[in-house]
């Protein structure tokens, strides 16, 4: 085994995860998962059948991941934060076959007990905070807090608040580690040298 699995977790037959991965206490993955490596299943985490979680993704305790949810490389997803997976659920009403995709892009980071209504993409290296509910998409580089979630800045790749505008024309560098990047309208992007 090229992963390390504690000996309270189920991971079923099928299941694929990655070299140097490692799944923690109460852990349940289900066969048809896809796990990245260098990925980490906090206590008490599910992973649905079909899921796919990139490298380097870091899942914190208490959180479940439901089919047709996609993370890419280096997603955070904090403590007790919520993805679902249909619109309108009904216990009385079966509804497997309308499962919305969620796709959350590299870099993301989803705070803890946030709730991420299905359906949408976050972008990437974008910033939920703590509690928030998204239930749109989020673009690239942006700061989301509030219920419903709200965007209120942009943040740098390195988690650093970017001093720039919500829309318009501006540059701005990240303090830490001096990567520059420029919004254009409503969309930033990181200017490569």
């Amino acid at each position: 085994m090229s992963f390390y699995q504690h000996p309270s977790a189920i991971v079923d037959e099928g299941a694929h995860i990655g070299e140097g991965s490692r799944v923690w206490h109460f852990v349940h993955v289900c066969g048809g998962a896809r796990i990245g490596q260098g990925v980490s299943l906090g206590q008490n985490v599910f992973v649905g059948n079909k899921v796919t979680i990139g490298d380097r993704c870091k899942i914190q305790n208490n959180v479940s991941v439901y089919d047709n949810v996609n993370l890419e490389e280096g997603v955070f997803c904090g403590p007790s934060m919520v993805f679902t997976n249909v619109y309108n659920p009904r216990s009385l009403i079966e509804r497997k076959d309308e499962y919305l995709n969620t796709l959350v892009k590299k870099g993301a980071t989803l705070g803890a007990n946030c709730t991420i209504v299905c359906g949408i993409t976050i972008g990437e290296f974008a910033f939920v905070g703590a509690g928030a509910v998204v239930n749109k998409d989020v673009p690239a580089y942006a700061l989301m807090v509030g219920v419903p979630a709200r965007q209120i800045g942009w943040m740098s790749e390195f988690g650093e608040q970017l001093k720039l505008p919500l829309k318009g024309n501006g540059e701005a560098v990240c303090g830490h580690t001096g990567a520059r990047f420029v919004l254009d309208g409503s969309i930033v992007s990181r200017i490569v040298d």
